[in-house]
């Protein structure tokens, strides 16, 4: 006559792999969360002034070498020019961005 196993061992293997099934979902959890606050942080140096003023004053400077490497008269004041106009244009994507996103998928309803 076969040996039937144990209700008691059947029960205990399947603990084991609902176990193991809810440390694999509470590992994938963690790392979402851990995706999703690195997301969040570059959200907010993407928005922020900080972001903003750093580029400002890289492209002037940028600007204002070249300007000068190429011995334009007035190099540094000739530089403001293109730096408001960079720092105009980071300001207004956002409102294109929102005004884009409304109308793409205005589309798809």
């Amino acid at each position: 006559m076969a040996r039937r196993p144990r209700n008691n061992q059947k029960k205990r293997e399947t603990g084991l792999s609902k176990m193991a099934t809810i440390e694999n979902l509470e590992k994938e959890i963690n790392k979402l969360k851990a995706r999703n606050k690195k997301v969040e942080t570059d959200k907010s140096w993407e928005t922020s002034y900080a972001r903003r003023g750093l580029l400002i004053i890289f492209t002037y400077l940028a600007i204002g070498l070249y300007l000068n490497a190429i011995r334009i008269e007035n190099p540094w004041l000739n530089a403001i020019v293109p730096s408001i106009g960079f720092l105009l244009s980071t300001l207004t994507l956002p409102y294109f961005k929102n005004l884009w996103i409304k109308f793409s998928h205005k589309n798809e309803e």
